[in-house]
């Protein structure tokens, strides 16, 4: 496969991953972020100040900028990093959140998302 759409691939898996994500809080309230996205997305356009947090905007600004650079001949490599950079942000939270209340469900659901960051990363420095 070429380094092109390796990369391109990488960052589409990365995009996915990132959706995966799981968040319990209170009384047996939960979703998973690809829903609480498309709420984020809905309220976007109907009631942006309600949706205005760097927790919303960072990481769809990371998904963002992954696509973009799904769309690009050659990949930046610096798209691709601040994409990981601006969603590990929010999965970084959730990982840490998932370690200290012992969830589970939490911590598991983030790892697909590191697994494949650091492999692009790797991939990334490896490609110069």
């Amino acid at each position: 496969m070429k380094p092109e759409l390796k990369q391109k691939a990488l960052n589409v898996l990365l995009i996915v991953t990132s959706l995966l994500g799981y968040l319990e809080w209170g009384n047996k309230n939960s979703t998973f972020l690809y829903k609480a996205e498309y709420e984020l997305l809905i309220k976007l356009f109907s009631e942006p100040n309600s949706v205005l947090h760097p927790f919303t905007i960072l990481p769809l600004a990371g998904q963002f900028i992954l696509l973009i650079a799904c769309f690009q001949k050659i990949p930046a490599k610096k798209l691709t990093y601040w994409g990981i950079g601006l969603l590990g942000v929010l999965l970084g939270f959730i990982f840490i959140i998932g370690i200290i209340s012992f969830n589970t469900k939490i911590f598991l659901s983030v790892i697909p998302f590191w697994v494949i960051a650091i492999y692009t990363i790797r991939f990334l420095r490896k490609k110069t």
